[in-house]
């Protein structure tokens, strides 16, 4: 192995404060073989410590260190900086690699990584072979990629290499969580080293916007906050010396503030994770002149930017939404956590006393979040999924996560992954999935791009395939086909990323730089969890990866993948009949055909690999712009969109603002209907439907994709069950009002529920409509199998019916009348009907026909509510208890109503009155 050079840096090295802390992490180590590291930014923590633990500073035994980063920026970085404090370049002792980008050499002792590609090293070597040591830095950040990581390297130190060393560093975390999780498996929790920063006081200037500004949704951001954190930003050149740190959500805000600072006399640089790593340098290099570094959040502690007194908080950030009802998913703009603005804040401290302008207000700061939410708990989870299922648990049951995966989001996952071919209805990985799992891809992009590559060539598919891993720049526009030109003649950042990518794609799919094969184990064996490569249980062969598209040729097959299958054949009408003549599906029509690249033209053939990664987005036209995606959610296009004329769309970005029924294209490509047909053919149904709709029974036969409807026609003689069931449906939606109700019928359904109600036991419950739905076959039958739409309910007897819910068998249904007569008899002889639709039933009767009567009547035992009316039947008084009114309120009752009605009786003793209908006259003949 090389010796490392011995130009040291001794001077930066003994600068970095974490040097007093590594003596109790290595003993740590020692001790237990897991450790928690805590340090402030700028400590070292990211650079001196891996190369103490790696032999190459302090003397200890050379061990190989794989540093794994939450950021390709962030990777690179660290790397060049090790190796400028060993005086080395970057390649010789360290070394590092990213996506597309691999610098090491053959002494190479310290690797920095991202987590996703060393995730993808321990899919293809359980053991990480020959590595001694791996720090996962800035595991605060509970990015779902480090997390996965973890748990991996856990169960690997558990059942594979019980020597392997982890450590789990962060400037700010949970460090009680984290001992829990790294002590996993082992005879307790893991130890946590702390190191103290040198740290400088930060003053707090609240500059909050002068007037109210739209909170972001989805993307957005209102354009008042960004030209306000750029008046911000001038105020603090103003105000400060020093470097400007400006934090921001996004590379689009980024730019439209820097759009507002060129008249600042200072130079403007950006960093994130788009900007050419010149432009990268020039922010983490320190310079004699002034300058604004406008960042997203990876400047907050992956990265060291050095001569920053200054920093403005914009606060806000980006995080993964999922809409799994709607297979929408996205990066939304939220209010960035307490815990964030410390970080941010802590950057404007780190060489000299500092200030931070956080553009909100001081009470609005204790209502923000404690810390960000982790990744796991909000987003998409299918290449989590398919990540566990290649490591042997499918669930995620067995893994120490930090949080458990969300159960509904786990299941939405697992049906993603069952539709590319990814997965069995077990959950276990096909073959397909293995390859899948190792293209460093999402699941879906990974279906794309082997299926595409069979329709269109491996070159255009990774062409395609690379626009959608990485979103275009806005400026490119919202056809993915127009982009896809973009690309190919651009001479921007993005376009040098995507060519490399484009670059990586093809050749996985080409299979040029073959992976080597997992070992294989029993099936069950609890022993380890490598899985080996199955062959296909249905004998199918492999897809080719060198397949092409011939001019009349295009992709059929079964809705996973797991056969390729190209035939020639003629587009379709969903009746199954042929259009004649027609041309081929991707016969070479129009302009935008890539020569030498296959038939289809540009348009075609990016529709066609956008349908197969998001086959639920293909979109029918609606008209104005508006569009109908195959899982039931509207779309809709922007005003100078120029795809709003085209009659359907494969949509690629799409996001949903909150309380909106529609989501927003950002990114989609013109398709015919084959194609849409083709690759969502897994949605595609032909059947009845029989359902309710607008207020009555609709039956059709219906041709589908999804919630498109591709053609429809009467239905004369339906499934009488799924009749039954529709209005059944119907009464729900509409209630038990579409029964013929009578006078009769309602008084007995409200004496059954008084019955009920005082009673119980065999009285039914008929006061809920979704209680006597559930027992619609006990009381509804036979009519409600002979009714066919909605009239025919009307014509059900509703009294009728619910007399067949008295409980006859024990012979109580004959109490009903005494129990709950429907009248009562009153002393003056007449009978009065009972009101039982309250919850105490109710008797209205004239206070004269009651004279006499001392007790309160009672029904089934419950007093009734006594109505007093006066002649004229109007409510004189209430009561509950009769022989209490007599003795009281009936002298106020008897004031008032004998100068309104003199010619009917009013006694001084109603006890002993005789009770009567009628006028003293009357009486009187």
């Amino acid at each position: 192995m090389t010796r490392p050079s011995t130009r040291f840096r001794q001077a930066a090295l003994d600068a970095l404060p974490v040097r007093e802390a590594v003596p109790a992490l290595v003993s740590a180590l020692d001790g237990h073989g897991t450790a928690v590291l805590c340090a402030p930014p700028g400590t070292g923590k990211t650079t001196l410590v891996p190369l103490v633990l790696a032999g190459l500073v302090g003397g200890g035994p050379r061990r190989r260190v794989v540093v794994a980063e939450p950021r390709r920026i962030a990777a690179r970085a660290a790397a060049r900086r090790m190796a400028w404090l060993l005086g080395e370049q970057v390649g010789g002792s360290v070394g590092f690699t990213v996506r597309g980008e691999r610098v090491v050499g053959p002494g190479t002792v310290v690797e920095v990584v991202t987590t996703g590609v060393l995730l993808q090293r321990l899919q293809r070597d359980q053991e990480l072979a020959g590595v001694d040591l791996v720090i996962l830095d800035e595991c605060h950040e509970r990015h779902l990629d480090a997390d996965t990581v973890a748990a991996f390297l856990l169960d690997v130190r558990e059942t594979l290499r019980p020597e392997l060393r982890l450590v789990a560093a962060s400037a700010t975390t949970d460090a009680a969580g984290w001992s829990r999780v790294l002590g996993h498996g082992g005879p307790g929790d893991a130890p946590v080293v702390e190191a103290a920063g040198i740290s400088y006081p930060v003053e707090t200037v609240w500059a909050p916007p002068p007037r109210p500004v739209r909170p972001p949704h989805g993307m957005r951001v209102d354009p008042a906050q960004l030209t306000h954190v750029a008046s911000v930003v001038r105020r603090a050149l103003a105000e400060r010396e020093g470097d400007v740190l400006c934090f921001l959500p996004g590379v689009g805000e980024i730019a439209r503030v820097a759009g507002q600072l060129g008249a600042v006399d200072a130079e403007v640089l950006q960093i994130h994770g788009r900007a050419p790593a010149a432009a990268q340098d020039a922010a983490l290099t320190a310079s004699d002149h002034r300058r604004v570094i406008l960042s997203t959040a990876v400047a907050e502690s992956s990265l060291t930017v050095p001569g920053v007194r200054v920093v403005v908080d914009s606060g806000l950030a980006r995080e993964p939404r999922t809409d799994h009802a709607r297979g929408l998913g996205a990066l939304a703009t939220v209010r960035a956590s307490r815990a964030a603005g410390r970080q941010r804040a802590g950057r404007a401290g780190r060489e000299a006393p500092g200030a931070v302008y956080r553009c909100w207000t001081e009470a609005e700061d204790s209502r923000l979040p404690a810390f960000p939410a982790p990744e796991i708990r909000i987003a998409d989870l299918a290449q989590f999924a398919l990540q566990a299922a290649c490591w042997g648990d499918p669930d995620a049951a067995g893994l120490a996560l930090p949080d458990p995966p969300p159960a509904g989001a786990m299941a939405a996952a697992r049906e993603v992954l069952v539709a590319v071919g990814a997965v069995d209805a077990a959950g276990r990985p096909t073959p397909r999935g293995l390859r899948m799992a190792r293209l460093g891809l999402h699941p879906r992009l990974a279906r794309a791009l082997l299926d595409g590559s069979a329709a269109l060539g491996s070159r255009r598919a990774a062409e395609v395939v690379a626009l959608l891993s990485e979103e275009p720049p806005r400026e490119y526009g919202d056809d993915l086909a127009a982009a896809w030109r973009s690309a190919r003649r651009g001479g921007d950042a993005y376009a040098a990323r995507w060519r490399a990518e484009v670059r990586r794609l093809e050749s996985a799919a080409r299979g040029d730089s073959p992976t080597p094969p997992l070992p294989e184990t029993g099936a069950g064996d609890p022993g380890r969890r490598s899985r080996g490569s199955a062959p296909d249980p249905t004998g199918a062969p492999p897809p080719d990866p060198h397949a092409s598209n011939s001019p009349s040729y295009r992709w059929e097959g079964p809705p996973g993948g797991a056969e390729i299958a190209l035939r020639a054949i003629q587009p379709r009408q969903v009746d199954g009949s042929s259009r004649n003549p027609a041309p081929p599906a991707f016969e070479a029509r129009g302009p935008g055909r890539s020569p030498g690249s296959g038939a289809a033209p540009d348009d075609l053939a990016a529709g066609l690999v956008a349908a197969l990664a998001f086959p639920e987005r293909v979109a029918r036209a609606k008209g104005e712009g508006a569009f109908l995606m195959a899982s039931g959610t509207g779309a809709e296009l922007g005003d100078g969109s120029p795809l709003r004329r085209a009659p359907w769309l494969a949509v690629a970005v799409a996001d949903r603002a909150p309380h909106s029924a529609s989501a927003r294209v950002r990114l989609a490509a013109v398709i015919d209907e084959d194609t849409a047909l083709a690759a969502a053919s897994h949605l595609r149904s032909n059947g009845e439907e029989v359902h309710w709709e607008d207020g009555d029974l609709v039956a059709r036969a219906a041709q589908r994709l999804g919630a498109i409807e591709l053609a429809v026609r009467p239905l004369r003689n339906p499934d009488p069950a799924l009749v039954r069931a529709a209005l059944l449906d119907g009464l729900r939606t509409e209630g038990l009002g579409l029964l013929r109700w009578s006078a009769d019928a309602r008084e007995l359904r409200a004496r059954l529920g008084f019955l009920h109600r005082t009673l119980g036991g065999a009285w039914p419950d008929v006061a809920d409509d979704g209680a006597l739905l559930d027992r619609a076959d006990d009381w509804l039958e036979p009519e409600l199998s002979r009714a066919r739409r909605r009239a025919d309910l009307g014509r059900i007897d509703a009294g009728q019916a619910l007399n067949r819910l008295l409980p006859w068998a024990t012979g109580e249904a004959a109490r009903l009348d005494e129990l709950a007569p429907e009248r009562l008899e009153v002393p003056s002889g007449s009978r009065i009907r009972v009101d039982y639709s309250a919850e105490q039933p109710v008797l209205a009767v004239k206070l004269q026909e009651l004279f006499g009567l001392a007790e309160t009547p009672e029904v089934a035992g419950v007093p009734v509510l006594v109505h007093l009316l006066s002649p004229a039947g109007r409510p004189a008084a209430v009561t509950a208890d009769l022989a209490s009114f007599w003795r009281g309120g009936y002298r106020a009752v008897r004031a008032e109503l004998r100068g309104r009605y003199p010619k009917h009786p009013w006694p001084e003793d109603p006890a002993t009155a005789e009770p009567t209908r009628h006028t003293n006259a009357r009486l009187r003949r």
